[in-house]
């Protein structure tokens, strides 16, 4: 006998899209993931990539996300969409990107105000979450 519980959104419909904002001059490649078959407006979640650049794992953190019920926006903190493959590569990066933090500010608060401009999002409801550079 199977005691299993169906989860509360069984009739969940996670929607994605891909955006481009900018933020101090340079191209960002962000990643919007939410459930369409919620109704209103809804809490908001920034996701941040590890050094690695936002790559697949952080899309399937923001689709998990939008199953909760959240609309998440994996945001792109090197810009471009660029992506490392080797710890190398990585540390290159996040090491240029931290050898100024007004520009990690100035794309945090383009994430920011592009989340906010999402239909889906309650802006009042907000939170950010990752392993940024770690």
């Amino acid at each position: 006998m199977n005691h299993c519980k169906e989860p509360e959104n069984a009739m969940s419909d996670i929607q994605t899209q891909d955006i481009r904002y900018s933020a101090a001059g340079a191209d960002m490649h962000g990643y919007v993931a939410w459930d369409a078959a919620r109704r209103g407006r809804r809490p908001g979640v920034l996701v941040v990539h590890e050094w690695w650049g936002s790559n697949d794992y952080v899309r399937r953190r923001a689709n998990m996300l939008a199953e909760l019920g959240y609309t998440a926006l994996a945001v792109d903190m090197y810009g471009g969409g660029r992506t490392a493959d080797s710890p190398d590569a990585a540390g290159r990066l996040m090491n240029g990107l931290l050898a100024d933090l007004a520009v990690v500010r100035a794309r945090v608060d383009a994430a920011l105000q592009q989340w906010r401009s999402l239909a889906t999002t309650d802006p009042d409801r907000r939170a950010a979450v990752g392993d940024f550079m770690g």
